[in-house]
């Protein structure tokens, strides 16, 4: 499922991530090269599989471990309330 981040969170990528803002509660979250790729991915309205192929190709990481990843942080981004 694509994601799509609440209108009270702002983003900035920096040479090291992205940086988000929860506007409501006043919190930043940085996210890192690899979970910058993951979250473009799937704002681009890509699927998770999209995601977890984007990871494998530019990353020295497996399959399963890519898939692991893309599904913890997007139960986190929910769950945090950050992403619908």
């Amino acid at each position: 499922m694509a994601l799509r981040f609440t209108t009270d969170v702002a983003t900035a990528e920096t040479d090291y991530g992205t940086v988000l803002l929860d506007q409501r509660k006043g919190l930043y979250w940085e996210l890192n090269p690899t979970g910058t790729l993951v979250v473009r991915t799937l704002l681009n309205g890509g699927e998770e599989t999209d995601a977890i192929d984007a990871l494998v190709a530019e990353f020295a990481v497996g399959r399963d471990r890519a898939a692991e990843d893309v599904a913890a942080l997007v139960a986190e981004l929910r769950a945090s309330g950050l992403a619908a």
